[in-house]
């Protein structure tokens, strides 16, 4: 088992029928998650997500990887190095 890591995930959402299914991965995720901020830009039509996340890096990327095949879905992790 790898050792955890902490990271901070980004989300972008650019099709909002897509936001029940960002937050149906992110419930199966919630045993990583710190914490998370959510910010809805109504004037531009999009949404951004920080999550900050404690798993090892190997559960990271399927979080990541789960929401990157979403449709209208941007993401994007940094893991810390220890």
């Amino acid at each position: 088992m790898e050792e955890k890591r902490i990271a901070v995930t980004a989300i972008v959402i650019d099709d909002m029928s897509a936001v029940d299914e960002v937050n149906a991965v992110l419930h199966q995720f919630n045993e990583i998650i710190i914490g998370r901020m959510g910010i809805p830009y109504r004037e531009r039509g999009v949404s951004v997500i920080s999550v900050a996340l404690d798993a090892e890096p190997d559960k990271i990327s399927c979080l990541t990887g789960k929401l990157g095949h979403i449709n209208g879905v941007s993401v994007k992790s940094a893991i810390s190095k220890k």
